[in-house]
């Protein structure tokens, strides 16, 4: 089954729903986005990075802006940087146009923060992988995720499983957004660093209580809280 046009997802939605599918649903269902400085330096990073020249070094063809598409999964974007790297002569690649030799691509995704191993991001760059795989009938072992705080970049094999683990994550992210409904919250440890913190509200709206008990709990905190206030002695200076 081959989607259509009309139906392809961005391929940057995949980390999305790899690392939270209420984090998926928030952003494509209900269009809610929160902008932090951690995603302001990302979108920075990453536009500097789209509007960077194609380049050659030595052996190494770079594209960057590269615009991809997998009517397989349902997916199209723009990747940030895909490599050419080239081959000895006699082992099998694509062609580039007016360029000799034979080549192979080698994806390069750009990230925030310090060299980690995070499986949204893997499943985004092998996506990447996946929709020129089938652009260009050819096949990607490798690629990269570079980390723009420690300056570093992470080699990522493009394992069968990582293969497996992202083309299911495609057809999930499909069913969550042709479903329409957005998934309960579930609280857990990396909700912390998420940019939705606020608008999700995982704590609570992933709790079951009826409104009774939320507003007896919340009443109970308030009378603590006056409690307190008032029971603390006043400062006043003595002369």
């Amino acid at each position: 089954m081959n989607y259509s046009e009309d139906e392809l997802l961005p391929i940057s939605a995949l980390a999305d729903i790899v690392f939270c599918e209420r984090r998926a649903a928030l952003h494509r269902l209900e269009e809610i986005w929160q902008e932090s400085v951690s995603t302001i330096e990302g979108h920075l990073l990453h536009d500097k990075v789209h509007t960077g020249e194609g380049e050659s070094r030595g052996e190494v063809r770079i594209a960057r802006g590269l615009r991809l598409r997998s009517l397989r999964l349902g997916l199209s974007g723009v990747a940030d940087v895909f490599e050419f790297h080239r081959l000895e002569e006699g082992m099998e690649g694509i062609v580039l146009p007016g360029v000799s030799g034979r080549w192979i691509p080698f994806p390069v995704e750009y990230k925030r923060g310090v060299v980690r191993h995070e499986e949204s991001f893997e499943c985004q760059l092998c996506a990447q992988a996946l929709c020129l795989e089938e652009m260009l009938n050819c096949h990607i072992p490798a690629g990269a995720l570079f980390y723009g705080l420690s300056r570093r970049r992470k080699d990522i094999l493009l394992t069968n499983e990582l293969r497996h683990v992202t083309e299911e994550a495609a057809v999930r992210l499909h069913q969550v957004v042709n479903a329409g409904v957005t998934p309960p919250a579930h609280y857990e440890k990396k909700c912390k660093k998420c940019s939705l913190l606020a608008q999700c509200m995982p704590q609570l709206a992933g709790k079951h209580d009826s409104v009774r008990d939320y507003l007896g709990r919340t009443l109970k905190s308030l009378i603590r809280e006056e409690y307190a206030t008032s029971s603390r002695p006043n400062a006043v200076t003595c002369r």
